[in-house]
């Protein structure tokens, strides 16, 4: 029996049997070690530092990565930005909080690690979905953005590499447009075919 499977089994037992930490325990633990509120949490590699439990923190989508990761499915990994982030925008006169982008910066290296691709890089570029989450779930409510990195140079690079110009190109429309919705609020006008 592998490594994976045997590690994969413990956590399904653990599960089973109640002994998984608590949201409020994990939060603690996670206070306890670095003084200051943490607004980021990776998941990979068989590691994450959130759970399951933790909806409220991380929402569904969430958890539910960093729980799959725990249990030793295959999931690649990432990180999820907390939902005290939205609670800090709007208490904080629409500011982040001062440590994110460094947390960001962290979790960001950790995924391009583990992947061996780099944010921007043009010979081997790391492309990312951005998916939003809430405490609650609202199917059809939250936003999305797929193949975040992709630019000029990079779409270029993509068809090359996979020798097909038109997947690379509208990846790098599909990108385009959930960019232009999401992000920077362009509306879709009457007669005009937008969705991605």
């Amino acid at each position: 029996m592998s490594k994976k499977t045997k590690s994969f089994r413990r956590s399904l037992r653990r599960v089973a049997k109640g002994k998984q930490r608590s949201t409020s325990e994990l939060r603690s633990a996670s206070a306890q070690k670095t003084k200051t509120p943490r607004y980021v949490y990776y998941f990979g590699e068989g590691h994450a530092d959130g759970a399951g439990n933790m909806k409220p923190l991380l929402g569904g989508k969430g958890a539910n990565l960093a729980e799959m990761t725990r249990i030793g499915l295959p999931v690649p990994p990432g990180f999820t930005i907390t939902t005290e982030v939205c609670t800090y925008f709007y208490e904080h006169k629409r500011t982040y909080p001062p440590q994110l982008e460094a947390e960001v910066t962290a979790a960001l290296a950790k995924v391009e690690k583990s992947i061996g691709k780099k944010l921007g890089n043009k010979e081997r570029p790391l492309l990312v979905s951005v998916r939003s989450g809430a405490r609650d779930s609202m199917p059809g409510m939250m936003d999305t953005i797929l193949n975040l990195g992709m630019n000029d140079e990079v779409v270029e690079i993509v068809a090359r590499k996979t020798r097909n110009d038109r997947f690379a190109w509208d990846s790098y429309r599909r990108f385009l447009q959930m960019y232009g919705d999401v992000v920077m609020g362009v509306q879709k006008q009457p007669g005009e075919d937008h969705e991605p």
